[in-house]
């Protein structure tokens, strides 16, 4: 197939790369010069204007979004609607809120082109394990588009589907990403407390390593957690800050809304947005608290 590769970064030169790899022609487009002359050498068709890369589509056309989610989506979608026309496909590869992903389908739906939103996993190995994917929208311009989501997935038949009227496909990756937290945040307490027993002098990496065969705790996050207690088991040069890119505080909105119990994913956002806080006036105050009531002894800062 031929379809255009809206956002050449991290992300969306992988994907436009392991399509090519497949045998599809991607046209790709990045505001960014260096993001296109990287493209073009990944054997990537780029061009230097948006109008260029979905004009040179064969209809219907096919656009792949790999922009950041928000107000650039939107104003993205601003530039490409007078460029399509009923029959066309746009997909979302990002991290969009899902709401977003049904107000803009119903959007471009009205002019008669489909909008899939796509939920998108796998990250900087997604070139070459390949991405699982979570579609949501119509299922006729799902099943048209087989052999893209196909070749992006680990397998042909198996890693993708569509789940979903629009907004699934966010919806799932949304709380897919919530439980990623509580996973992350749970492999990284359990470390912390092996380090901090002394006397067993646990190799860490060499204990994940264990762990990553034939144990209840294995899975493709601990051979990550492995490979990096290996390359740099002190932590060393790494701020103990954990960013968070929103997918984690819309699942715990989610959670409240259908009065879903979720406190370990709801608990692993708030040790993110703890780890932030480098002068933690609620520490504070709680050591002051413990001296006031108990007379016990404040370190002083």
């Amino acid at each position: 197939m031929e379809l255009a590769m809206i956002g050449l970064g991290r992300m969306g030169a992988n994907m436009a790369e392991r399509l090519v790899s497949g045998g599809h022609a991607v046209r790709g487009y990045d505001p960014g010069d260096a993001a296109r002359q990287q493209a073009e050498a990944r054997g990537i068709v780029a061009h230097a204007s948006l109008q260029n890369a979905v004009s040179a589509l064969p209809t219907p056309r096919v656009v792949w979004l790999m922009v950041p989610a928000g107000h650039v989506v939107d104003d993205t979608l601003d530039q490409l609607r007078p460029l399509l026309s009923a029959g066309d496909t746009v997909i979302d590869g990002g991290n969009s809120n899902y709401k977003d992903s049904q107000r803009r389908a119903a959007q471009l739906g009205d002019a008669g082109i489909h909008y899939l939103d796509c939920g998108t996993s796998g990250g900087v190995w997604g070139l070459a394990e390949g991405y699982s994917l979570m579609i949501g929208g119509d299922a006729g311009a799902v099943e048209q588009l087989r052999a893209v989501f196909a070749t992006l997935a680990p397998a042909p038949d198996s890693g993708w589907g569509r789940v979903g009227p629009s907004g699934a496909g966010h919806f799932a990756k949304m709380v897919h990403n919530g439980i990623e937290y509580g996973m992350m945040q749970a492999y990284a307490e359990g470390f912390a407390i092996l380090k901090k027993k002394q006397e067993m002098a646990f190799d860490l990496g060499a204990l994940a390593d264990i762990w990553r065969d034939g144990s209840v705790v294995r899975s493709w996050l601990l051979d990550l957690t492995a490979d990096a207690l290996k390359k740099n088991p002190e932590m060393q040069g790494i701020a103990p800050y954990v960013a968070d890119s929103g997918e984690g505080r819309w699942t715990v909105a989610e959670a409240i809304d259908l009065n879903v119990s979720a406190p370990v994913i709801t608990l692993s956002l708030l040790e993110r947005l703890r780890s932030r806080d480098d002068d933690s006036y609620a520490d504070k105050l709680l050591a002051a608290m413990r001296n006031e009531f108990g007379g016990h002894a404040v370190k002083q800062g």
